[in-house]
């Protein structure tokens, strides 16, 4: 009975040792190597690999501690992966709170579908919150060090927000958004339909590429996909104006000439058969799926109504009373 007596003791002893080492250990100051520190917790992290990664970032000296308070607060459940600003003199109960609430602070930067990757590359480097290794790189250059396949980078890029800590490497985020589109296309390439002309998932996205270009409806991109795909099947050419205008490059003024439809570039899809050696934009998921799933359609031209619309013609007879119609209603 006194052995029973004195190991209750000894474990209300340990008990009592652990509360008042909790209370320390929770009240007690966190010192870190700066004033701030920018924190980051990957998506889906347990509790202990929470704890781990605030020893990694040198922000505990051992994970266990935090792991414990976490789980005697009832709060382990409720962390949320994202960017922190951890200020140094911080408590572990306020880092625990505050990684319970979701208090984020992340920077972002948006990629809009039919951006080039120059306009890409452009906003980037606009950017003050990241940090910029790549500036003075080529697209080649680029494109090598993520270790992608080739030397083109257009079209390789998924228009999206992007969200990162300050003081992110432009490669990172070059990474993230190469994956992203990988990601996509290869899953949106899977369940493609049956009997499209398509060597690759490349050739589809350069074609995703044009139809991003042509239309901003959306309702209208699997009708201009399908207009496309009637045309590479007959072998008749794209003859669309944006390829024209992105072989120009800078000498396009914007205004697109007859002259420039007769300028041959590799671009020209008025003078060269097939498709375009490469996307000419970042095509958006919606611009994807249109050319991989493109409506049935009989149509074989299509012209701007004015009102950001298209008529669709399966003749060229149809299409040249339709260019009168609207061409004339947008002249007068």
């Amino acid at each position: 009975m006194r052995q029973i007596k004195q190991l209750m003791v000894c474990m209300g002893l340990m008990l009592l040792l652990l509360i008042a080492w909790m209370i320390f250990f929770a009240n007690s100051m966190i010192r870190l190597q700066h004033p701030t520190h920018e924190l980051i917790l990957k998506a889906g992290s347990s509790m202990r690999s929470v704890s781990r990664q605030l020893v990694a970032q040198k922000i505990l000296q051992e994970p266990w501690s935090f792991t414990l308070l976490a789980r005697i607060s009832g709060k382990a459940s409720e962390i949320k992966a994202g960017n922190y600003l951890i200020e140094s003199g911080i408590t572990p109960y306020a880092l625990l709170n505050l990684l319970a609430q979701g208090k984020t602070t992340q920077e972002n930067i948006t990629f809009i579908e039919g951006w080039t990757f120059a306009q890409m590359r452009a906003a980037i480097n606009r950017h003050e919150a990241i940090k910029h290794m790549t500036m003075a790189y080529t697209d080649q250059e680029i494109m090598h060090s993520l270790g992608a396949e080739g030397d083109a980078a257009e079209g390789l890029f998924f228009p999206d927000t992007y969200y990162f800590a300050k003081n992110m490497s432009d490669k990172d985020i070059f990474k993230r958004s190469h994956q992203a589109m990988q990601l996509k296309l290869n899953t949106a390439w899977q369940s493609r339909a049956t009997d499209l002309p398509y060597q690759s998932p490349y050739e589809a996205l350069i074609l995703a590429s044009i139809v991003e270009k042509e239309t901003a409806k959306g309702s209208e991109r699997p009708i201009i996909a399908g207009v496309f795909l009637n045309r590479l099947r007959i072998g008749m050419r794209l003859q669309t104006d944006p390829t024209v205008i992105y072989g120009l490059g800078e000498d396009f003024d914007g205004n697109l000439r007859k002259k420039d439809l007769l300028h041959d570039t590799v671009y020209n899809t008025y003078t060269r058969s097939g498709l375009p050696p490469t996307p000419i934009a970042l095509p958006g998921l919606a611009a994807i799926e249109a050319v991989l799933h493109p409506a049935q359609t009989k149509a074989l031209y299509f012209v701007g109504k004015g009102d950001g619309s298209h008529a669709f013609s399966a003749s060229l007879a149809e299409h040249n009373r339709a260019v009168v119609r609207y061409q004339l209603k947008q002249s007068q």
